[in-house]
């Protein structure tokens, strides 16, 4: 179980990608609280990974999509049966040219492109995706690395998004 491996307080990326047409790229998952469920591509963020490098990884590994990063949306933060730190960066990326997709075959029932106005009709989109839609234009924070805090930290990887 995630509890065991990830203790009590979890952190997540997710990566909204949106097409040249406007159709964002969506998955559905074969097992969790989303399973069967429109949602955007996610997963924990590894030991010596950035968030941002989590949510690129994820949407690769999820859909076949490989993605540069555009900027932070913002964070989904809940506790889960009063114990668990949930913790989600969600952040905005770019599909790079000739991206076909392929979905993760042990995870992932379908992945598709689909128009935000055809999201929120569907029953089957998370609360997070209706609830992104219904903002309007999604606005999102760059990113800024190269940037050094001091040595005495010991940074590998040090960015921003401000």
């Amino acid at each position: 179980m995630a509890a065991n491996k990830r203790g009590k307080v979890w952190l997540a990326a997710a990566g909204l990608v949106i097409s040249e047409q406007g159709k964002w790229l969506v998955v559905k998952k074969s097992y969790g609280g989303l399973k069967g469920k429109w949602s955007i591509p996610a997963g924990f963020v590894d030991e010596g990974e950035t968030a941002d490098e989590a949510a690129v990884r994820e949407v690769k590994e999820e859909t076949g999509v490989e993605c540069t990063v555009k900027g932070l949306i913002g964070l989904r933060t809940g506790v889960i049966q009063s114990d668990f730190s949930d913790n989600l960066l969600l952040f905005l990326l770019e599909a790079k040219e000739g991206g076909a997709i392929h979905p993760q075959e042990n995870e992932i029932v379908e992945v598709a492109y689909i128009s935000p106005e055809d999201l929120m009709l569907d029953k089957e989109a998370s609360i997070l995706i209706h609830y992104l839609i219904g903002l309007g234009n999604l606005v999102h924070l760059p990113g800024k690395d190269g940037l050094n805090p001091g040595n005495d930290f010991g940074y590998t990887s040090y960015k921003l998004f401000f």
